[in-house]
């Protein structure tokens, strides 16, 4: 039976092997892009939003590169991001304890959780934070029956389009159709397209909301730099008299021009040349406005400022914080679904056949507790008498049960003496040793302590002929059966137990 993709589309085994969206220098799909960056202007980034809205995306993706190219902050905020889902470490659940589920979960741990590209793997996919959608090229390697992802390789997202009829679809631009593109081959490609906001794929990334300010933050940085170059230098004016020609205005206007970089000029001699003291006036309309909008870019990104701009408290950090840390969970939520749909799931068709139901790679970002405020709480509550099993509160703070050959720091101080006894009989102590001393001594003296009772009944036996007359006697002898031995015997024994278990539960 042919295998199919989620789609209902058979997948061809022979084309899983050979490259889908390589780049040429004379094909459809160059791996070289001209900059748009250069010379942006209002109008021109509203033309390139423009077009990108109606599903030309070339310019659009080329300018969300460079934006990261061009600007640190954006660059920073965006790699932090990203960061905070790469380094996690995933975890692999089976679809159920059956045996097999859970060999084919063992499978995908060791081949895609722990695939040493995997790290740089989720870095590509998040890359659709910015652009909106990414796409990383599964190179399969086939071992006679036996699939596996050789490596994983991220492929620019200038090669691809959306379809026309309903903008959703992500094709693959090729020669054979460089307008509209082809269908993605199945069980080849992992495209990620994060849900950042509602509507299509295509007006959902990052640098979208942010290309303006970004735009105006670049503006604002060159005027600052020219600002900069001429700061606290004086005006220089050329006076020329009314009989002044075209050609001596020109000459007093080179001179005027050579002197802020040559410090020297040759004038006429019936031309002056005035130095004008400017008032000197800080740099802060140009600093506060690429400060706001480095502000409004964390805000975009990160959905706070405090972590990373300047001039934040430690309270209000931990508060956003958490603001943060729903996005960085949401981020691993989509991508973890993007990897079971697009990577898990053919990976297990393809060397276990179709499943029911299949294991899970998840990326789980818990919130960091605060163990500052447990350990202060745990302190104030055993002061006022709670009592706490020590295993739990080194559970919360993230500690081990020392063992007993441990350096330990803490607890009630022991002289070294005492240390080394206590160490030793730890070593050498048998857990049963009390029970077999216990036993050992009721066994010694059992003849003693039974006698006093049996040594009535016993002559009463040996007495009769019958069984009938046996068995009278013996009913008859037991009102007269002294046990007052075997009684002091067995609670002597039940107290020593008991004293021996309690001691060996301290």
């Amino acid at each position: 039976m042919a295998l199919l993709d989620r789609y209902g589309r058979p997948v061809r085994l022979q084309q899983l092997t050979k490259p889908q969206a390589e780049p040429g220098l004379t094909g459809i799909r160059n791996a070289w892009a001209s900059s748009i960056a250069s010379g942006l202007t209002p109008a021109s980034l509203a033309n390139v939003l423009r077009r990108a809205s109606e599903g030309e995306i070339h310019d659009y993706l080329a300018l969300a590169e460079e934006m990261e190219e061009r600007d640190a902050h954006y660059a920073s905020v965006l790699g932090v991001r990203k960061r905070a889902v790469s380094g996690v470490v995933p975890v692999v659940e089976p679809a159920s304890e059956d045996p097999r589920d859970v060999k084919i979960a063992d499978d995908v741990r060791e081949t895609i959780a722990e695939h040493d590209a995997f790290p740089d793997l989720i870095e590509d996919l998040l890359d659709a934070l910015g652009k909106g959608f990414s796409v990383v090229e599964i190179d399969w390697l086939r071992e006679a029956r036996r699939w596996s992802p050789r490596q994983f390789d991220y492929v620019d997202p200038r090669f691809f389009t959306f379809d026309r009829e309903t903008g959703r679809e992500l094709r693959l631009i090729d020669e054979a159709d460089p307008v509209d593109g082809k269908p993605l081959e199945p069980f080849r490609f992992i495209a990620h397209r994060p849900k950042l906001k509602s509507g299509l794929t295509l007006r959902g990334g990052l640098a979208r909301l942010v290309a303006f300010g970004w735009m105006c933050k670049a503006y604002t940085v060159k005027d600052w730099v020219a600002f900069v170059e001429t700061y606290g230098l004086p005006m220089r004016l050329g006076r020329y008299d009314e009989q002044a020609t075209k050609e001596d205005v020109e000459t007093l206007f080179r001179a005027v021009a050579n002197i802020g970089t040559d410090a020297a000029a040759v004038l006429p001699k019936n031309m002056q040349i005035d130095f004008e003291e400017v008032s000197r006036t800080g740099n802060d309309p140009f600093e506060t406005l690429a400060r706001w909008v480095d502000e409004q870019t964390s805000k975009a990104v990160l959905g706070q400022t405090m972590t990373s701009d300047n001039g934040s408290s430690m309270a209000q950090a931990k508060v956003h914080n958490d603001v943060r840390l729903d996005i960085a969970q949401a981020d691993a939520r989509a991508v973890s679904g993007t990897l079971q749909r697009d990577l898990v799931i053919p990976f297990v068709d393809l060397n276990h056949g179709r499943q029911d139901h299949y294991p899970r790679v998840l990326i789980n970002i818990e919130e960091p507790e605060d163990t500052g405020l447990i350990l202060e709480s745990a302190s104030g509550l055993i002061a006022q008498g709670l009592r706490v099993r020590s295993a739990d509160l080194r559970g919360r703070l993230g500690f081990s049960d020392p063992d007993d050959d441990d350096e330990v720091i803490g607890g009630a101080p022991v002289p070294a003496k005492e240390k080394t006894a206590i160490a030793q009989n730890r070593a050498d102590a048998d857990p049963y040793a009390g029970v077999d001393d216990l036993e050992e001594d009721l066994s010694d003296d059992w003849e003693d302590v039974m006698g006093d009772a049996l040594n009535k009944v016993m002559a009463e036996i040996e007495g009769a002929s019958s069984y009938d007359e046996a068995r009278a006697a013996i009913v008859g002898a037991f009102p007269e059966m002294r046990n007052a031995s075997l009684i002091d015997g067995l609670v002597t024994a039940s107290i020593q137990a008991r004293a021996l278990g309690e001691n060996s539960d301290g």
